[in-house]
């Protein structure tokens, strides 16, 4: 006889079902339920930030929140963040011009962690960067692209508002 619950979630506006027993962790959910593979699976204790996800409205750590917990949740991953296949978020696009990633494993949970703090402070200081990321561990880069990537991003999304602005205005 199986525990298996059906779990449902509204995944980067979508909303998505499947099954999964109640100790299934919601990275695991994610990746092999959803089979959405953006989301990383790194320390598997919460230390590291690469599984980081938006669970309503908040950043959550996907290896330490069960996904029976997340039953009837809105969550964003990575694969939320771009606003259509073929083009890229100002953050993606940022973190590749300013090489803020090397080996692309800390990047989803860095680019959830950097879009969530864009959303809260549009205009962050290096100081808040580096303390909004200290969550999220990068072995390869140094930090100093992905600052630098963070920064990019916020003037872009900066003047991408006020052009928007400037055209609903006229």
């Amino acid at each position: 006889m199986s525990n298996e619950r059906l779990v449902t979630v509204t995944v980067n506006g979508e909303r998505r079902s499947a099954l999964a027993e109640p100790r299934t962790l919601l990275v695991d959910f994610i990746r092999h339920g959803l089979g959405l593979t953006g989301t990383h699976v790194g320390c598997e204790q919460g230390g590291c930030g690469a599984c980081t996800v938006v669970l309503d409205g908040e950043l959550a750590l996907a290896c330490c929140t069960l996904a029976v917990q997340a039953d009837g949740a809105t969550l964003q991953t990575v694969e939320g963040l771009a606003p259509a296949p073929d083009r890229l978020h100002p953050l993606q696009s940022a973190f590749q011009a300013e090489h803020g990633l090397q080996c692309g494993y800390c990047t989803p949970g860095m680019l959830i962690a950097a879009d969530d703090l864009l959303r809260r402070t549009p205009d962050p200081t290096e100081q808040e960067i580096r303390s909004h990321l200290s969550g999220n561990v990068c072995r390869c880069t140094g930090y100093t692209g992905i600052v630098a990537a963070v920064q990019t991003a916020a003037r872009n999304l900066r003047a991408q508002a006020t052009e928007t602005r400037g055209v609903t205005a006229s």
